[in-house]
């Protein structure tokens, strides 16, 4: 329609919520779907979250609050950065706080990005970023990882991509779709690259930063590499560890200048997150987090079954991630294979379709994170719905032919 902005013709519709919306759809309609798409936690949000909430209303916090967050809240984000990644920030001026990390990455890459930057994004990639980027007026570089690197980019890799035009490489460990975390090591030699070319910011997006398994010790980039801590933007947010999706908080630290420029454009936008749920994210990252043991143990015990169940399905092979609550199995044994009906499956799109048709299982295709032929599963759901999900995986992979 010719009255719909070029900006918006650079974007789609993010696929997760596709997939997620289509088996609802289904489901509503009668089916047996089990949903695999979506990356949100089932667990609720803890109690002590959901009362320092109504607290809140009671107490009357219903107002408009500063832009980038309450004072308070945003003083309880800088403590968490000092204790947990030894970061310090200084809340006044360096943290902000946003609609959730989509927002924060949104406003990051709008108030910084002119026509015709370069971003670099490994893939497998989250939806999100190459469209964020697009909209901007940016352009997406992608940098390819495989499954035999464990989705991880190597240092050299990176120099390769660099232009004078890089603005931007992006980070994400854990990471949505794969799980895969860079270790302490593999940071500081990702560092010693970017040292190099003093234009290009990092952003680090730690969200699944709490969901990480097997003692894997976690550490984020401006921790690891410290020279470049005034060029990281560090991105985080109560979505996942803390079940507060719905809640819409994320938050990040980074220089002044950055900052200020983010809550700037902010202030034309939504101006301020909710202010009850900036109460609840003060009492989550300053009150009991004694559950959030608990339900690493159970993602874990999740992750290691479908893991398993996977690998035993002849064509799918999967690796077994470090944190997050998803795989990327590959099916590209699978390509060029009928199903029952006739129909050939010619990449993972068509893996995923016939796999939903088939048998009522919805993942999203990896061609949508940027590298096929795989397909990402969110574990964040019962281990019974995930035992009957790869029970059906098997059976439609089974009737190939």
């Amino acid at each position: 329609m010719a009255f719909i902005a070029d900006s918006l013709n650079r974007i789609k519709v993010s696929p997760t919520m596709a997939v997620t919306t289509l088996a609802a759809q289904l489901k509503a309609e009668g089916k047996s779907i089990i949903s695999l798409g979506a990356g949100e936690p089932d667990f609720d949000t803890p109690n002590n979250i959901k009362e320092a909430a109504k607290k809140a209303i009671d107490d009357g916090q219903t107002k408009y609050t500063p832009v980038g967050g309450t004072a308070i809240l945003k003083k309880a984000i800088s403590d968490k950065f000092k204790n947990e990644n030894n970061l310090i920030y200084n809340p006044s001026d360096q943290i902000t706080v946003s609609n959730g990390g989509k927002h924060i990455i949104f406003n990051a890459f709008v108030s910084t990005i002119n026509k015709g930057d370069e971003v670099i994004i490994p893939a497998p990639y989250w939806v999100s970023y190459p469209d964020m980027v697009l909209f901007s007026g940016g352009k997406p570089v992608i940098l390819h990882t495989s499954i035999d690197s464990g989705f991880k980019v190597s240092p050299e890799s990176i120099g390769k991509l660099v232009t004078e035009k890089t603005k931007w490489i992006i980070l994400n460990s854990p990471s949505n779709p794969t799980g895969a975390s860079y270790t302490y090591e593999e940071l500081r030699l990702i560092g010693d690259v970017l040292k190099k070319y003093p234009n290009i910011w990092i952003l680090s997006d730690d969200i699944y930063e709490h969901l990480v398994y097997d003692d894997f010790k976690y550490h984020t980039f401006a921790e690891v590499v410290p020279e470049l801590f005034d060029r990281t933007l560090t991105v985080n947010g109560c979505s996942k560890a803390f079940a507060m999706t719905g809640w819409r908080i994320g938050f990040a630290g980074g220089s002044a200048d950055l900052i200020k420029a983010m809550e700037k454009l902010q202030s034309q936008s939504t101006t301020n997150p909710s202010s009850i749920s900036q109460a609840a994210a003060v009492e989550a990252l300053t009150g009991d987090k004694i559950y959030l043991t608990e339900r690493s143990k159970k993602f874990c015990e999740r992750r290691d079954i479908v893991v398993e169940l996977l690998n035993k399905i002849p064509g799918i092979d999967c690796l077994k991630p470090e944190g997050a609550f998803y795989v990327y199995p590959s099916c590209s044994e699978l390509i060029g294979k009928t199903t029952y009906d006739g129909k050939t499956i010619k990449n993972d799109e068509d893996f995923c379709k016939f796999l939903l048709e088939s048998e009522g299982v919805a993942v999203v295709q990896g061609s949508a994170f940027g590298l096929e032929p795989h397909f990402r599963i969110s574990y964040a759901t019962s281990n019974h719905l995930l035992i009957e999900a790869c029970k059906r995986i098997d059976s439609f992979c089974s009737s190939l032919k």
